[in-house]
C-alpha cells in the first residue's frame, strides 16, 4: 500500500492477538520530506484517507491485508520552482527555500525589460546560493508595451508612495510568470512554487497581494493534472507580509550576498542604480531601517 504526501493514515497492526493502532500524518513541511510510505505486514489492516496536500481533494479510503514483515519509509527532497528576478526579494526567497531543504529549480524571464542587468544578477544569485537548474525563459512583452519597463515611457523618479498604480506596472506580469512557472513545475514534478512578492513595502501592484495568490492557487487546483490529483504545486510567498527591512534582515541572516542583486528600474549603461525610482527608494530605505550596509552602487546626485 502506498500513502502519498498530504495523506492522513491509520494502520491497525496485529501484535500477539491485540490490535495496535499507529497513526501517521504525512506532512509536506519537514526536511527531509516524507514522500511515500509503503506498509507491508502479515496481519496489517491499513485504512488510508487522502486529503491531498492542499485539502482540495478526497481519495476513497481503502482497506487491505498485507503479506510480509517490513515497514519501509521513502524520503526525497521536495522540489520547488523559485521565481528569480535578480532582486533582493527573490534572492532572499531562494535562500529561504534552500534553508528549508528544497531542491530548487530557478526560473527567470527575459521579457524585454529595459535592461539585462537584472538577468545577470539572477545568474549570479543562482550560482551563489546554488540551484538544481536555472532556466531563463525568453519572451518579448514589448510586443504589448503598456509599461515603463517594456515601452518608451519614462520611469517615474522620486514618486514612491504616490496614489494609484505606477506606470512601472507590467500588465498581468505575475499572472504570466506564474502560469509559466506552473508549467515548469508540472514538468519537473515540483510540489511548490516560491515567489518573492510583497504587499507591504511595494509599489501597489495588484498582482503582489495575497488575494491574487489565493486566486492563482485555485487555478492550480482546478486547472492542472497535478492540482486535481495532488493539490499541488502549492504557492509559497514567505515575504508577502514582511517589511523591506525585515526581508533584508532575513536575507542577511541566511548569508545572502546583496551585492550580487539588482533592484533599479532605470540603471545607467554601466548598471549603476539611479537611486530615485520606486524600487531604489524602497531598497535604500529598507537597508537603512534594517541597519544593514547597502552595497548598491548608485549614480551620484
Amino acid at each position: 500500500m502506498r500513502i502519498h504526501a498530504g495523506d492522513d493514515a491509520r494502520f491497525h497492526l496485529r501484535d500477539g492477538g491485540s490490535v495496535v493502532e499507529e497513526r501517521i500524518a504525512v506532512d509536506l513541511n519537514p526536511n527531509p520530506v516524507l514522500r511515500d510510505v509503503v506498509i507491508e505486514d502479515d496481519d496489517v489492516n491499513a485504512l488510508a484517507t487522502g486529503r491531498g496536500a492542499a485539502g482540495e481533494q478526497q481519495r476513497q479510503g481503502e482497506q487491505r491485508t498485507m503479506n510480509s514483515h517490513r515497514v519501509s519509509l521513502h524520503f526525497a527532497s521536495m522540489k520547488a520552482v523559485v521565481l528569480l528576478s535578480g532582486g533582493l526579494d527573490s534572492a532572499t526567497v531562494l535562500a529561504i527555500a534552500k534553508r528549508e531543504g528544497r531542491s530548487c529549480y530557478a526560473l527567470s524571464f527575459a521579457y524585454g525589460q529595459r535592461h539585462g542587468v537584472e538577468l545577470a544578477a539572477a545568474q549570479r544569485v543562482a550560482q551563489s546560493i546554488g540551484v538544481h537548474e536555472h532556466v531563463v525563459f525568453p519572451m518579448d512583452l514589448r510586443l504589448f508595451g503598456g509599461s515603463a519597463l517594456t515601452a518608451e515611457i519614462d520611469v517615474p523618479k522620486d514618486a514612491a508612495g504616490a496614489a494609484g498604480i505606477p506606470v512601472t506596472y507590467v500588465p498581468a506580469r505575475n499572472t504570466i510568470f506564474l502560469s509559466l512557472a506552473l508549467g515548469y513545475a508540472e514538468s519537473r514534478e515540483a510540489q511548490e512554487i516560491w515567489i518573492g512578492v510583497n504587499a507591504v513595502d511595494f509599489s501597489g501592484y495588484p498582482d503582489c497581494r495575497p488575494e491574487f495568490l489565493d486566486a492563482f492557487q485555485r487555478v492550480i487546483v482546478t486547472g492542472t493534472r497535478s492540482g486535481l490529483e495532488h493539490g499541488e504545486p502549492r504557492l509559497i510567498a514567505p515575504l508577502v507580509t514582511m517589511s523591506k527591512a525585515d526581508i533584508i534582515r532575513r536575507g542577511a541572516s541566511l548569508g545572502v550576498d546583496f551585492s550580487l542583486t539588482h533592484s533599479c528600474y532605470d540603471p545607467d549603461p554601466r548598471g549603476l542604480a539611479c537611486g530615485h525610482c520606486d524600487s531604489c527608494i524602497l531598497r535604500k530605505r529598507g537597508f537603512e531601517e534594517a541597519g544593514v550596509t547597502d552595497p548598491t552602487a548608485y549614480l551620484s546626485g
